[in-house]
């Protein structure tokens, strides 16, 4: 007798031998069989250590899982659960790899086994976890065990990525691109699926929006070729997913790309969990260019990119535009906070307003960074939107000939690299024409056919480059009168369409993001916004926005204002003729863009300056009997009638004119000055009469 089988006492023999059977993949299963049959010939060890065979067991539920991790396992699962319930006596297998190849798993299989007594063998040898030697012996096992699949899974990615950086690895294919016997991959030979998924990529182009590319298929009850698990062709009906996954596919640019995605692994309760997130071009692993061929160029596909981005709008975490819509609001997605750096959104209740909301969302009871009319920003923006569209740079046109000039020693390489490939092909085509047995008819005259397209293709191919040749040879190197003169008319002639009904708002929001890459906006002054224009390329317009206040003590030139005023009374002027001359030097009044004679009027009520005893042009307030009028309220309070007149318009002080007398009108008790003051000193947010 052994050593080993002196370690089987009547206690292990009076429970269960379990057989734990596995293999990695379902691929092993199929074709690494004498493995399996070693494996289930563990029963005949089982009975030469002592057990019955009606005692012997097979655990194969595990058949096509990796033993990396136990979570997935269910046959593990069961085998630690009677070990633990103390069901099973000896665990057979062919070696410990198939019972785990992770330290994690192995060693609480291995106390567990321990503590109830539960021997371990292989085709080594029998071992008693319960003993130290045994503890070491199969501890070193199940180390190296681990280390295997470690130095596997590394040499195994080590040549996938080496076979990738040549762009050899055969990747899974997007519908629309095949491959053949000899690896290469072309165009889908269906002539249909080629032409759908062409009119995707025209439609996102000419539309800008992945949301009405699937608009336009779904009213033309048009279908987009997918492919099931077999590889097989179908025909589905369109989902934003399907054409985005379009879209967003390297592959139809003809870009080999390996490591598009990240793989997260969270360790829980219910096993592993990978997390998948797709990266950015720029993080993309291997990215080599022009090895399929492509349905759109690269140049195109890097701007569908930009543009997919850049009409997600998630304003604050991806800080992209938007796509334009029909809001009033023609900046929206364009302007980003000049305090804080961050995006800014829009209001729509009541007037129209840009906000910072950044602290407020963050903090939840901090106030907004910034609350600014859109008005006023959108009309000064537009003026110089429209200044910098009146002098088309004609320049232009003559950089890009100097880049075409560039370009075309590139584009005579290309194509005569693609000629080579199409001589290629239609010598390839009549070898296989000429090895066809001529008796078989059907096969001969398909391998015809695919020669003299690969011929017609070779034909259009060099006639293509004669006339490209022709057409570099003929290209004006210079504009003439008659062209600058149109182009100097593009923006003389928006402005005057620009408030008809031939643009709609989302088409004037794409025409500014053509020449406005962003624009930054701050509060210098109660009434001053400075805004920063950064053009397309990177030049930038700062200027200043005047708008409305609620006070005239808000206003910029307030004290200027004021002398102007009390010197123009004292030569003789009248109000009109103040107010006018105020506008005229660049001053207004707190709501409206220029000057009101109401305005003046309050200036020289603050300084005491009367017209024959009254001001002129004023309706003398009356004292209305148990009322107290909005002047009287104004004078109590030490605030200017503006001041109260703000805070009935916004909402703040609800109350409505009086029927009879046309006035604002407030109960004449003390608890209404009481609550005007608290209003004042911000210890309430409203009032109702």
């Amino acid at each position: 007798m052994s050593d080993s089988e002196q370690l089987v006492t009547a206690g292990h023999l009076a429970r269960k031998a379990v057989i734990y059977v596995r293999q990695s993949t379902p691929h092993q299963v199929l074709t690494n069989q004498e493995s399996l049959k070693l494996q289930y010939a563990l029963k005949k060890r089982a009975i030469g250590l002592g057990w019955r065979a009606d005692d012997v067991e097979v655990i194969d539920s595990d058949l096509g899982f990796s033993g990396s991790e136990a979570g997935h396992r269910e046959g593990f699962k069961e085998l630690s659960a009677r070990v633990t319930l103390g069901q099973i006596g000896i665990v057979l297998s062919s070696e410990v790899t198939r019972l785990s190849r992770n330290c994690s798993d192995w060693y609480p299989l291995l106390d567990i086994c321990g503590y109830r007594g539960c021997l371990i063998a292989d085709h080594d040898g029998v071992y008693d976890p319960a003993t130290v030697n045994g503890r070491l012996v199969l501890g070193l096992k199940g180390t190296l065990s681990e280390m295997e699949l470690h130095t596997i899974s590394s040499r195994m990615r080590a040549g996938i990525v080496n076979k990738a950086e040549r762009g050899e690895l055969a990747l899974g294919l997007p519908t629309g691109l095949v491959r053949d016997e000899h690896g290469l991959v072309h165009k889908d030979p269906n002539l249909e699926v080629q032409d759908r998924i062409s009119f995707v990529f025209e439609a996102f182009l000419r539309l800008r929006t992945a949301g009405q590319v699937l608009r336009v298929l779904n009213e033309g009850g048009l279908t987009l070729p997918r492919r099931d698990r077999f590889g097989d062709v179908l025909w589905k009906r369109p989902t934003i997913s399907i054409v985005t996954s379009i879209l967003k596919n390297p592959a139809y640019a003809g870009a080999f790309v390996y490591g598009r995605n990240s793989h997260t692994r969270t360790h829980g309760p219910q096993g592993t969990v990978v997390r998948t997130k797709r990266l950015e071009m720029e993080q993309w692993r291997i990215l080599i260019k022009d090895k399929y061929p492509a349905y759109v160029d690269w140049e195109t596909f890097e701007r569908i990119q930009r543009m997919l981005k850049d009409n997600h709008a998630e304003y604050e975490r991806n800080q992209t535009r938007g796509v334009p819509r029909s809001g009033k609001a023609l900046l929206a997605g364009l302007l980003y906070c000049g305090e804080c750096g961050h995006k800014m959104m829009v209001r729509y209740t009541g007037a129209t307003r840009y906000l910072c909301t950044f602290s407020h969302q963050q903090y939840g009871n901090a106030p907004f960074c910034q609350n600014l009319p859109a008005d006023p920003v959108d009309g000064a923006v537009l003026e110089a939107f429209f200044e910098a569209l009146s002098p088309v740079e004609l320049d232009l046109y003559e950089k890009a000939m100097a880049g075409r000039e560039k370009m075309k020693d590139e584009a005579q390489h290309a194509r005569q690299q693609q000629l080579e490939q199409f001589r290629y092909q239609a010598e390839l085509a009549r070898r296989r024409f000429e090895r066809a047995d001529p008796d078989n008819r059907l096969v001969a005259a398909e391998l015809e056919r695919r020669w003299e397209a690969a011929l017609r293709e070779l034909r259009q191919a060099e006639e293509s480059e004669v006339a490209e040749r022709h057409e570099d040879g003929s290209v004006p190197v210079e504009l003439t009168e008659e062209l600058k003169a149109i182009f100097k008319a593009i923006g003389q002639k928006l402005p005057e369409i620009w408030d008809e009904d031939l643009l709609s708002q989302p088409q004037r929001k794409a025409l500014l993001r053509c020449l406005i890459e962003k624009i930054i906006l701050k509060r210098i002054a109660p009434d001053l916004i400075q805004t920063r224009i950064v053009w397309k390329g990177g030049q930038t317009t700062t200027f200043e926005v005047s708008t409305t206040v609620g006070a005239f003590a808000d206003l910029s030139g307030a004290e200027e204002m004021e002398r102007l005023t009390v010197k123009l009374f004292k030569e003789g002027n009248s109000d009109k003729q103040i107010a006018r001359h105020l506008t005229d030097l660049g001053h207004r009044s707190p709501q409206k863009t220029y000057v009101l004679p109401t305005t003046v009027q309050t200036i020289r009520r603050t300084h005491g300056l009367l017209w024959g005893g009254r001001l002129s042009g004023e309706i003398r307030t009356h004292h209305v009997a148990g009322y107290f009028t909005l002047p009287e309220i104004a004078k109590q309070l030490e605030v200017p009638n503006p001041w109260i007149y703000t805070r009935i318009y916004n909402g703040t002080i609800r109350v409505t004119k009086d029927a009879k007398t046309g006035l604002y009108l407030f109960p004449e008790e003390p608890t209404t000055v009481e609550k005007f003051r608290e209003l004042k000193e911000g210890k309430i947010q409203k009032l109702r009469f």
